[in-house]
């Protein structure tokens, strides 16, 4: 299915009106809206090609209908997203869910739909059909050198397909660990990772990153092998430049700081990236921003005031990508919720006066530095992401054009009630 044009600018004409005068009285409330919204132009999240399709747990899986069967499926559905909020721009990959047969024809959908190629990602927590040796007691970690052997050729492999693709990431997150005291020697285990991951940063282009991710639980409740930020600083920082640390908002203890996290990380200049999602409980892979939008503003403000410090790109200098499952929700629906909360934290955070904020720390006045944020934090910014949308050619409200030109009930028509999406 494809979204005209002309479902865009009928679809916007009727909601013109309204969104002018919420966007006149944004702009008294705050300043320098039309830098704000230039940045919200720019900025643009990756979709990764797992999430298009409904998500399950270890107790079932409920196909919503329509889901993508093929890699060229699920670049159309991004494209659907892109062309709905002009904010999804790029697809990551998942190797072996997303193995290209011709890389030329997939390039070529891909930039028919205005999309680029975001970090490739390998995954050594599941056992392939073809797999010589099992992952069950680990990859980069395993005691095993042939175990070893065979996860780094697979990492290498999916750097191969990117290159091809013209993407420049490599992101690895290893189900390593164990599952009770003793099973491992954590020093060993350490020593066998960074050794593991040595080659696979051998093997990068000279233009590319690896992102290394951490988690502090799952698969294995008893050590993971990269548990933490400070896991993944130890690992990247002993790599090499082109070796940084991915945070996914659902891979932290509860209560974890994760804006400090965010802020040191970007001081070491060793943040990759993001994976952006929202939990209640643990890696529960929500919409972003369905819980805790005030954590999430208050990472994007360290974010920004980080970024600026070194004189970042906010648009192109780190990795942004969206990794969450849905069970019961639309996953295009979910996506586009989740994309338009980061775009609003986004926002907000720009809006923080910095010179204010600035003063009130330095002059150590605690009330005014809260009320700087919570100021930001509970002022309106939607008609700012939607005048973004509106000038870069996209719907004033995604999900309302969504549903009203019925996209779910057309791609079912094409591919059948039953369909389902490879992945998790």
């Amino acid at each position: 299915m494809l979204i005209s044009s002309n479902h865009i600018e009928s679809h916007n004409e009727d909601l013109l009106k309204k969104h002018q005068n919420k966007l006149v009285f944004t702009a008294s409330e705050i300043n320098d809206t039309e830098a704000i919204i230039q940045k919200l132009i720019d900025f643009q999240i990756a979709i990764p090609s797992w999430a298009l399709g409904t998500g399950g747990t270890r107790f079932g899986r409920f196909a919503g209908g329509g889901e993508p069967r093929s890699i060229e499926e699920k670049i159309e559905d991004v494209g659907l997203l892109h062309k709905l909020n002009n904010a999804s721009g790029a697809i990551s990959l998942h190797i072996p869910w997303d193995i290209p047969t011709d890389y030329k024809a997939i390039r070529t959908l891909a930039n028919q739909h205005g999309l680029k190629f975001d970090a490739m990602n390998s995954n050594t927590f599941q056992d392939q059909a073809s797999s010589e040796h099992t992952y069950k007691y680990g990859s980069l970690q395993n005691v095993n050198k042939a175990v070893r052997k065979q996860a780094i050729a697979h990492n290498i492999e999916v750097v191969k397909h990117g290159i091809e693709l013209g993407s420049e990431s490599l992101t690895i997150w290893l189900a390593d660990g164990s599952n009770f005291p003793g099973q491992l020697n954590f020093r060993k285990a350490y020593q066998n990772t960074l050794e593991s991951l040595e080659e696979i940063y051998d093997a990068l282009p000279s233009n590319w990153k690896l992102f290394l991710e951490y988690k502090c639980a799952e698969p294995n409740f008893y050590s993971t092998t990269v548990a933490d930020w400070g896991q993944s600083y130890s690992y990247v920082k002993k790599l090499g430049d082109k070796a940084q640390t991915l945070v996914d908002l659902g891979h932290h203890l509860p209560n974890a700081n994760i804006e400090q996290i965010v802020s040191l990380l970007l001081m070491e200049n060793k943040l990759g990236g993001f994976h952006f999602n929202d939990s209640k409980y643990g890696d529960d892979d929500l919409t972003a921003g369905a819980l805790k939008p005030y954590q999430l503003f208050l990472i994007f403000n360290e974010l920004v005031e980080g970024m600026d410090a070194r004189g970042m790109n906010h648009a192109k200098d780190l990795g942004w990508m969206i990794d969450a499952s849905h069970n019961i929700k639309d996953p295009l629906e979910d996506l586009l919720q989740s994309v338009e909360a980061i775009m609003i934290a986004y926002a907000q955070a720009l809006s923080v006066d910095r010179k204010a904020l600035e003063q009130a720390q330095e002059e150590n006045d605690v009330v005014k530095a809260q009320e700087i944020l919570q100021n930001a934090f509970r002022t309106d910014v939607r008609a700012l992401v939607a005048e973004a949308r509106l000038r870069s050619g996209a719907a004033l409200n995604p999900v309302a054009l969504y549903r009203s030109i019925q996209v779910r009930q057309n791609l079912i028509e094409e591919r059948g009630l039953k369909t389902m999406a490879t992945g998790l």
